[in-house]
């Protein structure tokens, strides 16, 4: 069981009393991962080496995020990459492969994800003179239309690009299946788990991707992103690359000196999520699969007290988040106001939840919202069933 109040105590942004479901958009950060990086940073520090103590500090904060995050996604140590963000990687690797394609191939993106792993694939496409196939959402359930994706896929489909989970609504499609659907016309499958890492604990094998993506700041760690694979796949992707920098995987995909400080704080992110339900757990793979059950439940108890008060706002509130399968995510709108409106007035309450898009372009529009979106609230480890009702209070005073 996930003792939420110890929890609380180990960020210091807490202490301000604001109620935080902005989650989403990125998590409050703890203590821990803060003075890992200045400890970092502060060193000794240089370039990568083993000849001097700040030469080898560099290179143990590099091997030792590789392996907190193989562990996270299910991969090799020598299958993470490090990005600066997952719009970065997604058009790093567009660009990479892309560079095979040719006029009557095809790629295919969905109308449920974040435009970091649609946008890139279109303009790669674009590039090349290949065909863009779209797999369509249903606005009424927030599920992706699966029927027709045989018609999608082809002999000539190259990549299919598709999200774990919906950052806007929370949706979590059927990844494996896309996949193996994929994998049967020959297609190479890039899964954008950034919101659905911060939920669920990744296997990138059980999900089907030959590459996946997530950002530690979802889930309490500073501003970057890794990308997971098979160093076997990552072996037959060629980069543009500087002379003199290795070819060595997965070290050839990623440009000049890294961030060692930043890179121990991914590693110290994942430290305090496996901590999160102390037990007899073996290994830090399984330390995790016990947290993450640890916070699914936690989450799901809070996701029902959150949806029994919107439910009775009765019509006053839509809720747009009803996929059978999703995260403690919910977007909702409220006829005749505006989110935005909404979400300045709970502000001034000193609760955060934020209203817009939120770069979910397609999955915004084809919900009939267009640019402007809804509000998004998202639970976190840290929320509390008193910061629950905070919100819910104060949507009844902005309705009333």
């Amino acid at each position: 069981m996930l003792d939420v109040e110890a929890f609380r105590a180990r960020f210091p942004a807490l202490d301000t009393g604001v109620a935080h479901f902005d989650g989403p958009g990125g998590t409050q950060t703890p203590r821990e991962v803060g003075e890992a990086i200045a400890r970092t940073l502060t060193g000794p520090l240089s370039n990568r080496g083993a000849a001097t103590a700040s030469e080898r500090n560099a290179t143990d904060a590099v091997l030792a995020m590789r392996a907190a995050i193989g562990d996270l996604l299910g991969v090799p140590a020598s299958g993470v990459v490090y990005g600066r963000s997952a719009t970065q990687l997604a058009y790093d690797f567009s660009r990479h492969l892309s560079r095979d394609w040719r006029p009557g191939d095809e790629v295919v993106v969905t109308r449920l994800d974040h435009d970091s792993n649609v946008r890139p694939w279109v303009q790669a496409a674009e590039r090349a003179g290949a065909a863009v196939r779209w797999i369509q959402l249903d606005p009424a359930t927030g599920e992706l239309l699966l029927d027709d994706l045989a018609e999608v896929l082809s002999s000539r489909t190259r990549v299919v690009a598709v999200t774990a989970a919906s950052n806007l609504i929370g949706t979590q499609p059927p990844v494996r299946a896309i996949a193996d659907a994929a994998h049967a016309a020959g297609a190479l499958v890039y899964v954008d788990a950034v919101h659905h890492a911060a939920h669920e604990l990744v296997d990138r094998a059980a999900l089907g991707a030959d590459l996946v993506v997530c950002s530690p700041y979802k889930f309490l760690g500073p501003h970057c992103a890794v990308l997971g694979a098979d160093p076997a796949r990552l072996e037959t992707i060629r980069p543009d690359k500087l002379a003199p920098s290795t070819d060595v995987v997965p070290e050839r995909f990623e440009f000049g000196t890294l961030p060692y400080e930043t890179m121990a704080g991914v590693t110290a992110a994942v430290g305090v999520l496996a901590a999160l339900a102390p037990g007899a757990a073996t290994g830090r793979r399984a330390a995790l699969a016990a947290s993450f059950g640890a916070l699914h439940a936690h989450e799901s108890a809070l996701l029902a007290r959150l949806e029994a008060g919107l439910a009775g706002f009765g019509e006053r509130v839509t809720v747009w988040s009803r996929a059978a399968r999703r995260t403690p995510t919910v977007l909702m709108t409220f006829p005749g106001r505006s989110a935005a409106e909404a979400s300045a007035f709970l502000v001034a309450r000193d609760v955060h939840a934020p209203a817009g898009n939120f770069y979910a372009l397609e999955a915004s529009r084809a919900l009939g919202l267009g640019e402007a979106g809804g509000l998004r609230a998202g639970l976190a480890p840290y929320t509390t069933a008193a910061e629950v009702d905070r919100l819910l209070e104060g949507l009844a005073d902005f309705l009333g």
